[in-house]
C-alpha cells in the first residue's frame, strides 16, 4: 500500500498552524472532498508528526511562534523521509519576497491569508497532480551530455551523482528535456508545470529554475536562459 494513503486509499494531508479554528476549518473541508487529515498547531512537534504519518502533503503557516514556516520547510527538505513531500505555505505574509523565498526554500506553492477555499482546494489538486505515484510516470530515459533522467525511478543523475529535487522542480525538468532545442516561455511552463493560467506572477518559475540549477550542480547550466523569453536545454 502506498505510505501516503490510509486504508481506505484516501490521500493523507498533514496541516500546521497555530491557528486552531482554522485547521479544523481546512480540515473539515479537506474531509468532505475526501482526503484524510492529519493536524498540529505546535510546530515542534510537526517535523515527528510528518515522519510518523507520511503525509501526501503538507499545509504549513509561515508566522508560528518558536519555529516558524520557513525553518520548517528548510527542515523537511533537509529530512531524508520528508525531503520529497510538497510543500504548500498558507500565510498572511504576501510580500513579494516572502514568496520567493518560501519557494526558494522548497515549498512548491504559496497561498495568501484570507483565501478562498475553492483556491485552496485547487492548489491542492494542483500540487498533488504534479507529484502524481511514481508508478504513474511515464517509462523513459532522458539524455543531455551528462545529466540522464529516469522519469520511471524519478531519478536525476549528473556526472554519476544523484540529484534530490522535489516533484515540481523534476515536472520542470523533464519538460525541458522532452523539448531539447525548443525554447520554452515562461508563461508555458506555468501552465504545463504548475497548470495555471499564464496571468500568474512568472517569478515564480525563475525561482524554481535558479534552484534546479543549483541542485543540478555541474550539470546546471544545461539550462539556457532565452533573455526576454523563458528557458531551453540545447540539443546535444
Amino acid at each position: 500500500m502506498n505510505p501516503n494513503k490510509n486504508m481506505s486509499g484516501q490521500k493523507k494531508i498533514l496541516i500546521i498552524d497555530d491557528e486552531k479554528d482554522l485547521i479544523e476549518l481546512i480540515g473539515y473541508q479537506l474531509r468532505k472532498e475526501g482526503f484524510a487529515i492529519e493536524s498540529t498547531n505546535n510546530p515542534l512537534k510537526a517535523i515527528s508528526l510528518a515522519r510518523a504519518t507520511s503525509p501526501s502533503l503538507v499545509i504549513l503557516d509561515v508566522m508560528m511562534p518558536d519555529l516558524n514556516g520557513y525553518q520548517l520547510c528548510q527542515l523537511i527538505r533537509e529530512d531524508e523521509q520528508l525531503k520529497n513531500i510538497p510543500v504548500i505555505f498558507l500565510t498572511a505574509k504576501t510580500d513579494s519576497a516572502d514568496r520567493v523565498k518560501g519557494l526558494e526554500l522548497g515549498a512548491d506553492d504559496y497561498l495568501a491569508k484570507p483565501f478562498e477555499f475553492r483556491e485552496l482546494l485547487l492548489r491542492v489538486k494542483s500540487v498533488l497532480r504534479r507529484s502524481g505515484d511514481k508508478a504513474s510516470v511515464q517509462k523513459n530515459i532522458l539524455v543531455s551530455g551528462k545529466l540522464v533522467v529516469d522519469t520511471d525511478r524519478f531519478t536525476v543523475i549528473c556526472n554519476g551523482k544523484e540529484a534530490s529535487l522535489t516533484a515540481t522542480e523534476f515536472k520542470l525538468l523533464q519538460l525541458l528535456m522532452e523539448r531539447k532545442g525548443r525554447v520554452q516561455t515562461r508563461e508555458n511552463l506555468l501552465v504545463n508545470v504548475w497548470n495555471y493560467e499564464a496571468d500568474i506572477e512568472t517569478r515564480t518559475v525563475d525561482t524554481h529554475v535558479r534552484r534546479l540549477r543549483e541542485k543540478l550542480g555541474d550539470c546546471g547550466n544545461i539550462i539556457e536562459t532565452v533573455r526576454g523569453i523563458g528557458y531551453r536545454i540545447p540539443e546535444n
